[in-house]
């Protein structure tokens, strides 16, 4: 797997607030190792690094500014500002990155942001939290847009979730109906982790 030497990787909503008992059950405890993994990956080689964050407009929310919730876990929160290459934040109150603060599309093909000589960044890296939520709407948001999304499964968590008509899917469910949903429909590739790390490696 080829990794463009410009490829952002964009860990979404990596906070302390998906810890509280609030969420229930979660899947892939393996998920926040191979977040680090790649983070340390992309800071190593230069690469953009967009850090996202949710900042709840409900009050009482675990993400709500102010709060230790609403805070990077500690994993990621370390490594920021370490990387030799460009870094962002986000901040956003819905799903999508892409309707975050600044603007992550006009940063992503900014020349002058990410010193890349077409001024255009055309592939991106999703990891973070919950796989079904953020993490899907921003990787249907930049396939709409034309980026390249990579979609690491390992590299992310959800939580079991009720819906309607008395209708449940555990985590594991819902991450397979989402990697089958945007894999199938040509939004992102699903990949993982290591498919990833060994593509960067290789540049």
């Amino acid at each position: 797997m080829e990794i463009a030497e410009n490829a952002a990787l964009v860990v979404i909503d990596v906070q302390k607030g998906f810890e509280f008992d609030f969420w229930g059950r979660r899947d892939n405890p393996g998920a926040e190792g191979n977040i680090a993994a790649l983070i340390d990956a992309w800071q190593e080689t230069g690469r953009p690094v967009v850090f996202v964050r949710h900042d709840s407009p409900r009050a009482g929310s675990p993400l709500e500014p102010g709060t230790e919730g609403n805070g990077f876990k500690d994993f990621v929160e370390e490594r920021r500002g370490k990387g030799s290459g460009p870094e962002l934040l986000v901040t956003k109150s819905v799903n999508s990155a892409f309707y975050g603060e600044p603007d992550l599309d006009a940063w992503l093909k900014g020349a002058a942001r990410g010193g890349a000589a077409d001024g255009q960044r055309g592939q991106i890296v999703i990891v973070g939290i919950q796989t079904n939520m953020c993490n899907e709407t921003t990787a249907r948001m930049g396939g709409n847009l034309g980026y390249d999304v990579l979609f690491p499964l390992d590299a992310m968590h959800t939580f079991d979730l009720a819906g309607p008509f008395d209708w449940t899917q555990t985590a594991e469910e819902l991450t397979r109906a989402t990697a089958v949903s945007l894999h199938g429909g040509r939004f992102a590739r699903v990949v993982t982790t290591e498919d990833v790390l060994k593509g960067a490696a290789s540049e």
